[in-house]
């Protein structure tokens, strides 16, 4: 997991199931639940959403002998071929599920607590994820005691990105869940997620997925 790989070549009982997720896909809860854990892939996950990891890039995880985790690996795979309803949703849900597992099945844990920075920027982030449409640095720098500027420059080292970029990202990607499984009007989705220049939302959001917001509703209608 994490690491940069390639395939060598594979002998006649040999079977190489590959699973690539992008670190925007790692559920805020989820982690903060695997936290509590104290497990090391909690670090693991954390360090490589992280942009200053210097912790190392893969986990290997024996597994020969774990029933469940080959149960839940056979569900994703019928999942994905099939193509039924609700297959996408369905496999990210069994993903939780192989994660957890893997996390039970591995014996070693980091008996160290997440670093205060590292803590602070996992809160940080959820409170994004929880509310997008009001939140803003000066809030949230107020909430933690931090000078603005300087958990500004935090966040951008920790996370690699900067707090505005985050949040617009996360505002995005919540204007097109509504625009594409809801009728709302436009104007009302763009309110809705926090942004007031309707402008600035049309130029962002064809940055972002390529298309204007009516020609992405009507693709996925």
């Amino acid at each position: 997991m994490g690491a940069k790989h390639s395939i060598a070549s594979l002998s006649e009982n040999d079977l190489l199931i590959n699973i690539l997720f992008r670190n925007s896909n790692i559920n805020i809860d989820f982690l903060k639940d695997l936290c509590r854990s104290s497990s090391v892939l909690y670090d693991f996950l954390i360090n490589s959403s992280l942009k200053n990891s210097q912790q190392q890039d893969y986990l290997i995880f024996r597994t020969a002998n774990n029933q469940k985790i080959a149960q839940v690996m056979d569900e994703i795979i019928e999942e994905y071929f099939l193509q039924r309803k609700f297959a996408d949703t369905v496999i990210k849900a069994y993903l939780q599920i192989l994660i957890t597992n893997l996390v039970r099945d591995y014996h070693i844990f980091d008996d160290q607590p997440p670093s205060k920075t590292r803590s602070l920027m996992i809160e940080i982030l959820a409170e994004i994820d929880k509310n997008y449409a009001e939140i803003s640095l000066k809030k949230v720098a107020a909430e933690h005691s931090y000078n603005e500027n300087y958990l500004s420059n935090l966040f951008k080292k920790e996370v690699g990105q900067s707090f505005s970029t985050v949040v617009l990202k996360k505002r995005l990607t919540q204007a097109n869940i509504l625009i594409t499984t809801t009728t709302l009007p436009i104007n009302q989705i763009i309110s809705s997620v926090g942004i007031t220049n309707y402008s600035f939302f049309y130029k962002k959001f064809f940055e972002q997925y390529g298309r204007l917001p009516l020609e992405q509703r009507k693709l996925h209608s």
